[in-house]
C-alpha cells in the first residue's frame, strides 16, 4: 500500500473513531485559504489581512497561509487572484495528512441561491464545488470552513459531513450587513475576530459570533440575519486554538 493509500486509510480510520465518541481531535498543523472575494469595498481585505494577522500571531506558519482576494496585483507574491479555478484548485492541493486541519475563510458579498461572489472574474462560489475542493484536499482532517456574505447560510446544509464545521454569516434566506465603504469590517466579521481571543472551542465562537451580531443588529434596528452553523459528529466539540 502506497504511503499516500496509508495516510487516507489512517484519517477515515481517525473520523470514524471521534464519530463514536472519541475526544475531540487535536489538530497539530493547520493548513489555511483565506478568501477577499469583492472589491467593492475594503471590508473584505481588511478581513482576510486581520485573519491572517490573527493565525501568524498564533503559531500557523505564513507557508501554510493561502491568500486571495479579488484586489491582488500581478506582482505581489503573497496573495492570488480569487477566482473560482485559483481557489477551488488551492484548496483541493492541500492534501491533508492525519494530525492536520484546515480553515477556509471567504468573505465577499452574496447572492440569494446563487452562492459568493468573486468578482475578479465575476464568478459565484457555490456550495457543491467548496465541497468537493474540500472533499479532495481536507479528506479526513478537522475542517473549519466560515463563509461570511449575505443568504450564505446554504452553504452550511449544503457541506455537512462529519469532519466539517461551517460557520455562515446569514441564514439562506437572509441578507448579512455592514459592507459600507466607511467601516473597517461587516458587521460578522468583526464579531468573528472578536470571538476568536476568548471562545475555546468552535461551539464558542459561533455562540460568541451570533450573540455580537445579534446585539450589533438590536442596536442598528436591523432585520435579523441569523448566523447558521453545522457541526460534524467528529469534531463537534473542536477547539478553537491554533
Amino acid at each position: 500500500m502506497g504511503k499516500h493509500l496509508i495516510a487516507r486509510f489512517c484519517a477515515v480510520v481517525a473520523v470514524a473513531l471521534m464519530a463514536m465518541g472519541a475526544a475531540a481531535p487535536v489538530v497539530e498543523h493547520w493548513q489555511v485559504v483565506l478568501v477577499a472575494g469583492d472589491t467593492a469595498q475594503p471590508v473584505f481585505d481588511n478581513a482576510v489581512k486581520a485573519m491572517n494577522l490573527w493565525l501568524s500571531g498564533h503559531g500557523v506558519a505564513e507557508a501554510d497561509i493561502h491568500r486571495f482576494a479579488a484586489s491582488a496585483g500581478p506582482h505581489d507574491p503573497t496573495t492570488g487572484p480569487a477566482t473560482l479555478d485559483r481557489v477551488l484548485g488551492r484548496i483541493a492541493a492541500l492534501r491533508s495528512r492525519p494530525g492536520d486541519g484546515c480553515f477556509v475563510f471567504i468573505t465577499s458579498h452574496g447572492a440569494r441561491g446563487l452562492g459568493i461572489y468573486l468578482s475578479r472574474q465575476d464568478e459565484m462560489l457555490r456550495p457543491a464545488p467548496l465541497a468537493r475542493a474540500l472533499a479532495a484536499g481536507c479528506s479526513g482532517v478537522p475542517t473549519v470552513v466560515v463563509v461570511s456574505g449575505c443568504y450564505s447560510g446554504a452553504f452550511a446544509s449544503a457541506m455537512a459531513a462529519p469532519n466539517r464545521i461551517v460557520l455562515t454569516a446569514a441564514r439562506a434566506d437572509r441578507p448579512s450587513f455592514g459592507c459600507a465603504a466607511e467601516r473597517t469590517y461587516t458587521v460578522y466579521d468583526s464579531c468573528l475576530l472578536g470571538a476568536l481571543p476568548h471562545a475555546t472551542t468552535w461551539r464558542g465562537v459561533f455562540a460568541d459570533t451570533k450573540d455580537c451580531v445579534e446585539l450589533r443588529e438590536h442596536q442598528l434596528d436591523a432585520d435579523p440575519s441569523h448566523p447558521q452553523a453545522s457541526f460534524g459528529t467528529a469534531v463537534r466539540d473542536l477547539p478553537s486554538q491554533f
